[in-house]
């Protein structure tokens, strides 16, 4: 005969017969494609193990990294390294055991998937193939098996398939984990550190950046998305995307297709614009030099259900950041600001940026509630897949019903501001 706790806990979500554990430092556990100096998952396990700079202290999470999957182990690894130093982090054979820590159910009270980087092969779109889908599956066949679930963290876009990001979106909803998705972009410093007013009217938005396809598109459609979602009746969805390259690139620019003054007042943003002209360091591109110094041009322009457009533009050899700009009502010029990415020398070396996300990540593991929507991630997500399609298809426009996600924003955006 079933006891009334038992029928009560069978009523009850996954996530929500997660076993008390008052007193206790959560356990963490990390699965991850490759480990190598400067890779996303060094970012993350060494702020996790040793702690990071936060508002004027040495902030060392409560909570403890007790264990490590890594999927391809090469000569620069350094799982072992970090094994030998914290030797209460173990490291597993394979995603079960990292999540079981070597048993036979759950053991951890948090999960780091980080899917970047590694040697994986790329389609006939050029879309790496990171397996975050896959690592995602193993883990929730975990949460499964062992009857509970954890708060989960996937780090940048949900997968490189459209079909399974959606999935995966489903399946934290349907199983009730808290589940946490993007990059460092939209939680960063801002310069200057300006908040879009919730409730604005935007009637057009930008952002120029730099990097490729399939990469740091999601950057920049990230950097919009951010923005634009606190706009009078949240986010509707995005009906359509239409993608620019070389010279269509240049075409569309010259007829207009988006704002050449947000495009001009993202640009003043950057910390980063190339001088057009040699011994000059602060002048500003004619559009003779923006061709010169941007070889491989790419755009994105997309149109929300509620008719917001809005324009991603990669451009390469002009900038090394990412700039946001947007026409909104109440403001006589463009509202604008920058996601600010702090290069120290060496470029990819210390990437203080990605401490405010460990930030929101903790919270996430203490709470068991998200800091920002999972929403945005699905959306942006999809933007960077609908991208690709439309190069894939000779820069068609692609028609994007499945991209019909409605969500409210936070009232807060939770982005570094000190």
């Amino acid at each position: 005969m079933l006891t009334r706790r038992q029928v009560l806990a069978a009523a009850l979500p996954l996530a929500l017969q997660t076993p008390l554990r008052a007193q206790q430092r959560p356990k963490i556990a990390c699965v991850s494609t490759v480990f190598f100096k400067y890779s996303h998952t060094q970012h993350f396990v060494d702020r996790f193990l040793e702690g990071y700079g936060w508002n004027g202290t040495h902030h060392k999470p409560p909570m403890d990294l007790v264990s490590l999957y890594v999927n391809q182990v090469g000569e620069s690894d350094l799982s072992a390294d970090r094994g030998r130093r914290h030797p209460s982090m173990k490291i597993y054979p394979t995603i079960a055991e990292a999540l079981t820590l070597g048993g036979s159910k759950l053991a951890v009270d948090g999960v780091l998937l980080i899917g970047e980087h590694g040697r994986y092969e790329r389609n006939e779109k050029r879309q790496t193939k990171y397996p975050r889908y896959e690592f995602f599956q193993e883990i929730v066949k975990v949460f499964r098996s062992s009857g509970r679930t954890v708060p989960l963290f996937n780090d940048k876009h949900l997968s490189w398939n459209w079909e399974w990001a959606k999935q995966m979106y489903d399946t934290s909803r349907e199983m009730g984990f808290p589940f946490m998705a993007g990059s460092s972009l939209p939680v960063t410093w801002r310069t200057p550190s300006v908040e879009m007013p919730l409730g604005s009217k935007i009637r057009e938005a930008l952002s120029v950046a730099y990097g490729g396809v399939d990469s740091y598109d999601f950057h920049a459609l990230e950097t919009i998305q951010c923005m634009v979602e606190r706009r009078a009746g949240g986010e509707s969805g995005v009906k359509w995307v239409k993608a620019y390259r070389g010279d269509n690139f240049w075409k569309a620019y010259d007829d207009g297709i988006w704002s050449h003054k947000l495009m001009n007042a993202a640009l003043s943003r950057s910390h980063t614009l190339t001088p057009s002209r040699e011994g000059f360091n602060n002048d500003f591109p004619t559009l003779e030099a923006m061709k010169r110094l941007v070889q491989r041009p790419v755009a994105y322009q997309y149109e929300h259900a509620d008719g917001l457009k809005c324009t991603m533009l990669l451009m390469q050899g002009l900038v090394e950041d990412f700039n946001f700009a947007a026409d909104i009502d109440g403001h006589s010029a463009p509202f604008s600001t920058q996601m600010y990415l702090p290069m120290p020398p060496g470029r990819t070396t210390l990437a203080n940026f990605f401490s405010p996300l460990v930030n929101n990540i903790e919270k996430m593991f203490l709470t068991g509630k998200e800091t920002y929507p999972l929403e945005r991630t699905l959306l942006t997500t999809g933007l960077t897949a609908a991208g690709v399609e439309s190069l894939y298809r000779e820069e068609a426009r692609y028609d994007t019903p499945h991209l019909a996600i409605k969500y409210k924003p936070t009232r807060d955006s939770h982005f570094w501001r000190t």
